[in-house]
């Protein structure tokens, strides 16, 4: 019997490495790569890291640890997981089933924001995004994100990307493919960090990530941090307790989850070093928010010798970080379908797969066929703005 559950039929992880890989693969997602930049930029820099940091060791860490932890005595999906640790048969499986909810609606859109990240890999081969004028960089973007069969195309392909992983199992599928991406994804990005520490004008951009300015903290900023930190730990989702359902009987979990949370740290660090000298070498406003990862970049790349390899570069990082991610969260429901109804991981996973096709398309749309349907005044994906 594997040490990873007491179940034989149930799958888990099988090697500490591949613990460590996977968690932190959930963590590791475009909040590291576009998230966290586009909100240390227009947040005041250096004030929003350290109160960023803050919340991770003292809210983001212990939660994650008792999501585990939770998994981990459960051997269960996140909503068995509560039913059977709730004191009295009280109802804290509602709040689990919530976690489940919210996993499937925000890979909706996860998905065509990680779709973008996979097409501008194939439009940086094809050189199309070469162009110092964030003007020009910006048509590119929207042309994309309004054209309906891009959209919905790109986004397929990342959900038959994700489900083909899924479909593999937990060991083999999951624990398999963090195992080969993160090595991969570290190497990237230091790659990217030595070309932007040699750029001129690259310790202005080191100021404002490191040099703190606390007059320019605002207590919106302070609960954007610690809702960031919730984020990026993925906690909250029933992530966290579905991975520590699949954990071995002697992985060390506080340990585990220090050296996830301090990984997580040090990418979303040298995303910010590989993005803000850059930027404000070329003379970029490090405060264009979320147009930072499509807009501005490009243009940033274009304006460096070899920028079209390091533009291919920034964006397979990207696609690696989202495709990790975006197994944790796709794992929750199959997970609970599988375990809470008795269907095949197959069945699961498909059922799974088609139902974010069709209620991602919403999202996928939002800029073209359904640009005009705004229920409660609201856009289908707000992708723009988050």
């Amino acid at each position: 019997m594997s040490k990873s559950s007491p179940n034989p039929q149930r799958d888990g992880f099988t090697t500490a490495l591949g613990v460590i890989a996977a968690t932190l693969g959930s963590a590791v997602g475009l909040g590291n790569i576009w998230k966290f930049p586009s909100l240390t930029g227009t947040n005041g820099g250096a004030s929003f890291l350290f109160i960023y940091i803050i919340s991770t060791l003292l809210v983001g860490l212990p939660v994650m640890i008792s999501e585990l932890m939770m998994g981990r005595a459960a051997r269960a999906d996140a909503v068995t997981t509560l039913q059977k640790l709730a004191p009295r048969k009280q109802p804290w499986w509602l709040a689990a089933a919530l976690g489940v909810l919210a996993a499937f609606l925000i890979m909706a859109f996860y998905t065509e924001v990680a779709g973008w990240v996979f097409a501008y890999i194939f439009k940086s081969l094809g050189g199309g995004l070469l162009s110092t004028d964030p003007q020009v960089t910006s048509e590119a973007f929207t042309a994309l994100i309004t054209d309906p069969w891009q959209s919905l195309i790109w986004q397929w392909v990342v959900l038959a990307v994700v489900g083909a992983i899924i479909l593999l199992g937990v060991s083999k599928g999951i624990e398999g493919a963090t195992k080969r991406l993160m090595p991969i994804l570290f190497v990237i990005l230091l790659v990217l960090c030595v070309r932007s520490l040699t750029l001129p004008g690259a310790g202005e951009g080191l100021a404002f990530l490191f040099k703190p300015d606390l007059t320019k903290l605002s207590a919106a900023a302070v609960l954007t941090a610690m809702g960031l930190a919730f984020f990026k730990l993925s906690v909250g989702m029933g992530t966290m307790i579905t991975y520590g359902s699949y954990f071995r009987e002697d992985q060390n979990v506080p340990k585990t989850a220090a050296q996830v949370m301090l990984a997580d740290l040090t990418v979303s660090i040298l995303a910010g070093i590989a993005i803000f000298p850059a930027v404000f070498s070329f003379g970029f406003e490090p405060t264009a928010g979320p147009s930072l990862l499509f807009i501005t970049i490009p243009a940033v790349f274009a304006a460096m010798p070899l920028g079209n390899v390091f533009m291919v570069l920034f964006f397979l990082l990207a696609a690696i970080a989202a495709t990790g991610a975006m197994l944790s969260l796709m794992e929750v429901p199959v997970a609970f379908l599988n375990e809470r109804t008795g269907l095949s991981r197959k069945a699961a996973t498909l059922i799974t797969v088609g139902l974010l096709a069709l209620i991602g398309s919403t999202a996928a749309l939002s800029s073209s066929t359904l640009a005009n349907f705004k229920p409660f005044g609201l856009n289908m994906c707000n992708c723009s703005g988050w």
